[in-house]
């Protein structure tokens, strides 16, 4: 391997190293929290459920006075969700609902299924052991119990979890602001005439579309001119208001690439030539803030569609959420079956866009090139192959799926 290539891991490594969560919070209601991160670990004031209850529809009784099935019992009370019963006399039962708190002196539940009405009475034809069908009180959380911890990414179970011990609000890290623009003379944006030479700009779209699925605040700067005074006026503009600034295009040694040199003008940058395909060349620094501010972070990516695409959701992801407070934000890989030959491998780290078929193998765009967007739209994933390690119908592969990298 050229040793001017660092590894994959090892530049990863870096950047969340460099990842400085931001600091201070916000409080928000419960219900607007989705997607953010919890600064504060919360404990519940409460237990739940708050008191023994049913977990069935049926007849709450004293185990011991069904001794056989067809005990006949009174039906002394009804008992429905949302109110509490009174005692029960020994020799009754209580009609019970789905959750609807136990009445003292019971013991167990009968399903309804199990029994049949007569009149005010009801017949038991099942003998039931002492706490069947009752969840007990505390059983899902106990008084004090951290509930979610801090770093969580707020999922709606998460919320569900919160609302349950009754937290209407949440403390949450402030969203992300995050700068974007491309560079390059030949892009034009869709709606507008396509010279010769020229091409859309799908990276904005890509990219602005992760920022945002990942909760950040974006700024569009749209495409910025081939030159260095435009590129540096560009970072300077974006330094004072923004957290990170990430570019698409321009990091490679041409003379029209002009991100390395002002990004070094207008602050500091490692540059590294990454070992991994697709997506070589990416850049990392700070660019100051002209006012004296603390300036942003830099991330620069390659301009090809798929290259830009693989080095955000497996490099800039996890430094976005990271950023953000998440505790845990590297992607899980699940082991599969290849269903294709790949005879010949890269000697970098390979991140190959597939798909699960209907049989659970993978199987394996045609054109892995770095240049074919269809082929992410066409995947549902990323086979990630070590370096120089060739691949066969039936071989074992780590697969990656988009579930753990798109949002």
């Amino acid at each position: 391997m050229n040793s001017s290539l660092r590894p994959f891991d090892e530049v990863r490594a870096a950047l969340l190293a460099a990842a400085e969560p931001l600091a201070g919070f916000e409080q928000v209601p419960t219900a607007e929290a989705l997607g953010r991160v919890l600064a504060r670990a919360q404990v519940s004031g409460l237990q739940v459920p708050p008191l023994d209850n049913s977990s069935m529809d049926g007849y709450a009784v004293c185990a011991a006075d069904v001794a056989a099935p067809g005990t006949r019992l009174r039906v002394g009370q009804r008992i429905p969700a949302g109110s509490v019963g009174h005692t029960l006399e020994r020799g009754t039962a209580a009609r019970i609902f789905t959750g609807a708190p136990i009445p003292h002196g019971a013991d167990a539940v009968v399903m309804q299924e199990l029994c049949a009405v007569d009149g005010d009475h009801v017949l038991i034809n099942h003998v039931p052991r002492v706490g069947e069908w009752i969840r007990r009180a505390g059983e899902d959380i106990a008084l004090g119990a951290t509930v979610l911890a801090a770093g969580a990414r707020l999922n709606p179970q998460m919320l569900g979890l919160a609302a349950s011990v009754g937290c209407a609000t949440l403390p949450v890290f402030r969203r992300l602001r995050v700068a974007l623009f491309s560079t390059g003379d030949e892009l034009v944006m869709p709606g507008e005439p396509l010279p010769p030479g020229a091409i859309y700009n799908s990276n904005r779209y890509v990219l602005r579309g992760l920022l945002e699925a990942l909760g950040c605040q974006v700024c569009d700067l749209g495409i910025v001119p081939d030159s260095l005074e435009a590129t540096r006026a560009a970072l300077r503009a974006a330094a004072g208001s923004n957290d990170l600034i990430v570019t698409s295009g321009g990091v490679s040694m041409g003379e029209e690439d002009h991100i390395k040199p002002a990004v070094s003008a207008e602050g500091r940058l490692d540059s590294w030539l990454v070992a991994m395909k697709p997506g070589k060349p990416v850049a990392f620094g700070r660019v100051n803030d002209p006012a004296g501010g603390p300036g942003a972070a830099f991330i620069g990516l390659p301009g090809n569609p798929v290259s830009s695409f693989v080095t955000f959701i497996l490099l800039v992801r996890p430094f976005v959420l990271r950023a953000q407070g998440v505790v845990n934000c590297l992607p899980k890989s699940i082991p599969l079956t290849a269903a294709f030959d790949w005879p010949r491998p890269d000697r970098r780290r390979e991140f190959l866009r597939a798909r699960i078929a209907e049989d659970g193998r993978v199987v394996l765009f045609p054109n892995q090139g770095p240049g074919v967007l269809t082929s992410t739209v066409w995947a549902d994933g990323v086979i990630d192959n070590p370096p120089g390690q060739a691949i066969a119908a039936g071989d074992r592969v780590s697969f990656i799926p988009y579930s753990e990298l798109l949002s």
